[in-house]
C-alpha cells in the first residue's frame, strides 16, 4: 500500500510544499532536504502522480521532436539517445512526430498552440516558416533547434549545430590535396518538399572544388520506402559516367558504408583505385578505416535538451514574474478606491 504525502512530510520533518516541490521543482529546495526527502518517499512506496505534478506546474511534462528521416537512421537514434538522457531524469516524456512535408509541418504548427500539449518543441534537421515559430511564441511554446537551417531567421528560441561549412571544406580539401581532379558527390533525394541542413555541406563542398578548377560530378542515391539507400543504384549511376571517378565524397556515413563495400564488390580497390570520404563518424566507421567527417549527435541533443529546460524554466518565472505584477496592480488600485 502506498503512502501519502502528508506521511512523507511528516516522517522527513517537512512541509506538504517542500515534499512537492521536490519533485516538481527541485531548483527550490536543498539538495539535502531534496535527498532526505526522496529516500523517505522511496522508503514509504511514495509517487506523484504526473497528472498532479503537470496541473501543479502548469506543464505538460512533454516535449515534441519533429523528425523528418527514419528513427532506425544513425543520425535520428542518436538524437533521440541524447534527448532521452537528459528529459527522462527530469520527468518528461518525448514525443515524436515525423514529418515529410511541407503541409505536414503546417498542420502541426496549426494544431500544437490548440491542443497545448507541449511545453516545448524541438525540430531536426529541416527548416520552419517563421509565421510557424510566431504561432508557438505567442503561446509562450519555445522552438529549439538541433541542425536547424538558418535558426535565427527562422525565430528559433535556440539552435545547437554541427559546423557544416567547416566540415564540408574539410572534405574537399582532404580530396583536392591527395591530388584528385575526378570527383564525385553522392548526395540524397528524400523525394520531400522540406529543406534539409545537409544541403549546405552539398553547396559548401562543391564551391571549395569549383575555387580548384574542379566540378564534381553529382550522383542522386535514392531512397526507398523503408528509408533504406538505394547503393546498388548508385554504383549503376557510378559506371554508367564517361570515366569512373577517382575520389567520391558522400553526404553522409550511411551512404559511405555500403558504398565502399558495394564498390569492392565490383572490383574496385578502396583507397587504390577510388577515394571514399564520409560524413558523421558514424557507428563502425572507424572499424573499417572510413575517412569521416566527424560530429557528435548525442552530445548536441544532450546539449539541446539542456537549452529546452532552461527556456522553459524562463517561460515559467516570466509567467510568474507577471501574475505578481498583475496582483500588485490589483491591490493597488483596489486601495485607490477604498480611499
Amino acid at each position: 500500500m502506498s503512502s501519502s504525502i502528508q506521511d512523507v512530510a511528516e516522517e522527513a520533518g517537512v512541509s506538504i510544499s517542500t515534499v512537492s516541490r521536490s519533485f516538481t521543482r527541485p531548483n527550490l529546495v536543498s539538495a539535502k532536504t531534496r535527498e532526505r526527502v526522496l529516500a523517505v518517499a522511496d522508503k514509504l512506496n511514495f509517487s506523484l502522480s504526473r497528472s498532479a505534478v503537470a496541473l501543479k506546474s502548469g506543464r505538460s511534462l512533454r516535449i515534441a521532436v519533429l523528425m523528418s528521416g527514419h528513427i532506425s537512421l544513425w543520425f535520428t537514434a542518436s538524437v533521440i539517445e541524447g534527448l532521452n538522457e537528459v528529459f527522462h531524469a527530469e520527468g518528461y516524456d518525448i514525443s515524436i512526430f515525423q514529418i515529410s512535408s511541407i503541409e505536414e509541418r503546417q498542420e502541426f504548427f496549426d494544431t500544437l498552440p490548440v491542443r497545448r500539449n507541449a511545453d516545448a518543441v524541438i525540430v531536426v534537421s529541416f527548416d520552419i516558416d517563421a509565421k510557424e515559430s510566431a504561432q508557438l511564441a505567442s503561446v509562450g511554446v519555445p522552438i529549439i533547434g538541433i541542425n536547424a537551417v538558418k535558426p535565427e531567421q527562422r525565430g528559433f528560441a535556440a539552435a545547437v549545430n554541427i559546423d557544416d561549412t567547416q566540415g564540408s571544406r574539410l572534405a574537399a580539401r582532404h580530396l583536392t590535396v591527395l591530388g584528385h581532379r575526378n570527383i564525385a558527390y553522392i548526395s540524397t533525394d528524400r523525394g520531400v518538399s522540406l529543406s534539409f541542413s545537409v544541403k549546405n555541406r552539398f553547396d559548401v563542398f562543391c564551391d571549395c572544388c569549383r575555387k580548384e578548377g574542379i566540378e564534381p560530378q553529382v550522383v542522386v542515391c535514392k531512397v526507398d520506402g523503408n528509408g533504406h539507400y538505394q547503393i546498388g543504384d548508385v554504383i549503376t549511376q557510378l559506371m554508367s559516367l564517361h570515366e569512373m571517378p577517382t575520389a567520391i565524397a558522400c553526404q553522409e556515413d550511411g551512404i559511405a558504408l555500403p558504398l565502399l563495400f558495394q564498390l569492392e564488390r565490383n572490383g574496385f580497390c578502396v583507397p587504390g583505385d577510388v577515394s571514399v570520404i564520409g560524413y558523421d563518424d558514424s557507428t563502425y566507421t572507424h572499424d573499417i578505416g572510413l575517412t569521416t567527417i566527424r560530429q557528435d549527435p548525442v552530445e548536441m541533443a544532450r546539449e539541446a535538451a539542456h537549452m529546452t529546460l532552461d527556456l522553459i524554466e524562463e517561460r515559467e518565472l516570466e509567467t510568474a514574474f507577471r501574475n505578481v505584477a498583475a496582483q500588485l496592480i490589483v491591490r493597488s488600485s483596489t486601495a485607490r478606491v477604498r480611499r
